[in-house]
């Protein structure tokens, strides 16, 4: 049993962080996810890959609590999500940072209001308005900014970066919230090959240095492989396989994106 203390609230976890229990997810008549078992334990540095439409960013939404399950349970830090009130759902949710692949910035305003909003969840309305107007806790904004590399942005606008400085943006906004987890929904999806091996590295070293756990959501196996320690394949919704980094094959690979046989040995 591991315990983290969150708000004054102390966290009972049994082994995992996450768990998902018979999870379907439905959208109308489209089922994105169907029977999904998951367990995430801390620490871990987690991949799911799979092709678009596979249900991985409906997987990071239900891990982040902003979608609850159609069927099935789902659980965080010891708690059901769908059995939590607004108030303790926050609490829970301000240990889980969550990075975009379109970056959810505010393009007009300077960096450091961007970085700010990994305050909101612990932050007054009032002090949030009062920080649009004169900023407040710069030195923690810059902190952040400088692990990810970019101090010298902290008053730059948003808009003015390339994309790979806006993702850093997106980091150091996750780093100010101080979460537990980080959870990446492709996170490198838009940038250039060197710029997804930069910040797949940031995303890993910012994770083992804080303590953190990963679960992150790519198409590219390899990257995948390169840089987490535990594959999870998804495709039509369906795990196809749950490997260890080191054990993924290119059968298993082959298997997922060419639509062979799922029930074929990785």
């Amino acid at each position: 049993m591991v315990g983290y203390w969150v708000a004054g609230v102390r966290y009972q976890v049994s082994g995992a962080i996450f768990e998902l229990k018979q999870v379907t997810q439905q959208f109308g008549r489209f089922q994105a996810l169907t029977n999904v078992s998951l367990r995430i334990q801390a620490g871990e540095r987690v991949a799911l890959v799979g092709s678009s439409g596979a249900g991985k960013s409906t997987l990071i939404q239900l891990l982040n609590g902003t979608l609850l399950p159609t069927q099935g349970e789902v659980w965080a830090f010891g708690h059901n999500l769908s059995q939590l009130r607004t108030r303790p759902l926050r609490r829970v949710q301000r240990q889980i940072g969550t990075v975009y692949q379109q970056f959810h910035l505010v393009d007009n305003l300077p960096v450091i209001h961007n970085v700010n909003a990994g305050h909101l969840g612990r932050w007054s309305f009032a002090k949030a308005l009062l920080s649009l107007v004169v900023p407040q806790e710069v030195r923690t904004a810059a902190q952040a900014l400088t692990q990810v590399g970019i101090p010298e942005k902290l008053y730059v606008r948003t808009d003015r970066l390339s994309g790979g400085q806006q993702q850093r943006v997106a980091l150091a906004r996750v780093l100010v919230q101080n979460p537990l987890v980080i959870l990446a929904d492709e996170p490198i999806a838009s940038l250039d090959p060197e710029l997804s091996r930069e910040i797949m590295e940031l995303l890993c070293k910012l994770c083992v240095e804080g303590g953190r756990t990963l679960v992150v959501s790519l198409h590219a196996p390899e990257i995948a492989k390169a840089y987490c320690d535990r594959i999870v394949g998804l495709r039509q919704g369906q795990i196809v396989f749950d490997l260890p980094a080191a054990q993924l094959s290119a059968a298993a690979i082959a298997a997922l994106y060419r639509l062979v046989d799922p029930n074929s040995t990785p």
